[in-house]
C-alpha cells in the first residue's frame, strides 16, 4: 500500500514541476495579454499655462488648459492586420483633445497604433497614422512591456513622429508602490502644423509666409514594473511659431508652455486598475510557479519517505519467554 501511494505522490510531484514552468513561459505569454476592445480616457491639465489667443494672435497666461487623452481599441482592424500578422495585435484609435479655460477646442491630433497585444512591440501596418500622416513607429507609445525592465527604452514622439531613448532613471515609490521612473527630453525641433486648429489658415498662405512650429518637452513616467502601465505621467511643454512676422507681426510666438500633470481623480483610478492587472500577472509569473515547485518539492520528499519506509525490513516478532522451573 506504501509503495503504490508514493508512486502516486512522485506522480503529482512530477506533474507539478513541469506545470510550473508551463505557467512562466508558456501560459503567460498567451494569457497576459492588452485586450483588443480597451477604452481608456486620461484627463490632463496644465495649471497655469500660456497660450496663444488666435482672436488676438497673442500669447496669454490662463487658469488651465486641459487635454483629454483617449485610447480606443479597434476590434475590427485588430482582426483584419492579425490575419496578416500570425500574431495577436492591438489596434488603438487614439486622440488628443485639448481645449483652453473657456472648453473651446485648441486642437485635437488622431493616432492610430498598432502593436503586439503581449510585448507591445509596434506592427507595422496600412493606417499607422498620427494626424492623418503615415508613420512607422520604432520603440513603445502609451504603455511599457510586462515585466518591465530597469533600462532605456525606444520611445515614440508623435510630436515628431520620431523615435528617441527613454531613459530609466532609478526606483521609486509612488503612492505605496514601487515604480520605474523614466525621463525623455526632446530638444526644440521643428514640427508640422496641426491639421485642426481654432482658425483655418490654408497650407499655401504657411508656406509662403514661412511660418514654422518648433516643439520641446521633458516627459516624464513613473511606471508600474509588472503590468508596464504607467501609474503617473507629466510633460514640461512649449510650443512656439517661428518666422511670424509676415503674419502675426512678431518673429517668435508662444503657442503652449506649461506643466501638464494628470488629474488627482485620473491619478487614483489609474493606480487601483494597475493593483488588479498586477495581481493577475504576478500569478502567472511568480505566485503559481513557485507554489508549484515548493508543492512539487514536498510531495516528491513525501514520496521518498513513504517507498523507505516500504523497503524497511520487519521487525521479527519477539520469541515467548520460556517458562522457568524450580528445582524439585
Amino acid at each position: 500500500m506504501r509503495r503504490r501511494a508514493s508512486l502516486v505522490l512522485l506522480a503529482l510531484a512530477v506533474c507539478c514541476a513541469a506545470m510550473a514552468p508551463t505557467l512562466r513561459w508558456y501560459a503567460f505569454p498567451r494569457l497576459a495579454k492588452i485586450p483588443p476592445n480597451q477604452y481608456q480616457e486620461t484627463v490632463l491639465e496644465a495649471r497655469p499655462a500660456t497660450l496663444l489667443n488666435y482672436s488676438t494672435l497673442k500669447a496669454e497666461k490662463v487658469e488651465k488648459l486641459t487635454i483629454i487623452q483617449t485610447l480606443k481599441g479597434n476590434v475590427e482592424e485588430s482582426k483584419r492586420i492579425e490575419r496578416d500578422a500570425g500574431r495577436d495585435v492591438v489596434v488603438w484609435d487614439a486622440l488628443a483633445y485639448v481645449t483652453g479655460p473657456d472648453g473651446k477646442m485648441v486642437s485635437k491630433v488622431p493616432e492610430r497604433y498598432i502593436f503586439d497585444a503581449h510585448t507591445q512591440d509596434p506592427v507595422h501596418a496600412t493606417g499607422e497614422t498620427v494626424d492623418g500622416d503615415p508613420v512607422r513607429r520604432e520603440g513603445i507609445e502609451f504603455k511599457w512591456p510586462f515585466l518591465t525592465e530597469k533600462r532605456d527604452y525606444q520611445y515614440f514622439d508623435a510630436q515628431t513622429r520620431t523615435s528617441a531613448p527613454i531613459h530609466y532613471k532609478g526606483t521609486q515609490t509612488f503612492r505605496g508602490m514601487e515604480v520605474y521612473y523614466f525621463e525623455q527630453t526632446i530638444p526644440w525641433t521643428k514640427v508640422p502644423m496641426p491639421k485642426t486648429m481654432p482658425i483655418k489658415i490654408p497650407p499655401q498662405v504657411i508656406a509662403d509666409s514661412g511660418l514654422t512650429r518648433w516643439y520641446t518637452t521633458k516627459r516624464m513616467f513613473w511606471i508600474e514594473p509588472v503590468t508596464g502601465a504607467p501609474v503617473n505621467g507629466e510633460e514640461i511643454h512649449r510650443e512656439e511659431l517661428r518666422n511670424a512676422k509676415a503674419l502675426m507681426g512678431q518673429d517668435t510666438i508662444t503657442v503652449f508652455e506649461g506643466h501638464v500633470k494628470m488629474r488627482e481623480d485620473y491619478v487614483k483610478s489609474v493606480g487601483e486598475l494597475v493593483e488588479s492587472n498586477r495581481l493577475m500577472v504576478l500569478m502567472l509569473v511568480s505566485y503559481m510557479p513557485w507554489s508549484l515547485t515548493v508543492l512539487a518539492l514536498a510531495l516528491l520528499a513525501l514520496a521518498f519517505w513513504l517507498e523507505a519506509r516500504s523497503r524497511r525490513p520487519a521487525t521479527p516478532p519477539e520469541a515467548p519467554a520460556r517458562p522457568v522451573t524450580a528445582p524439585v
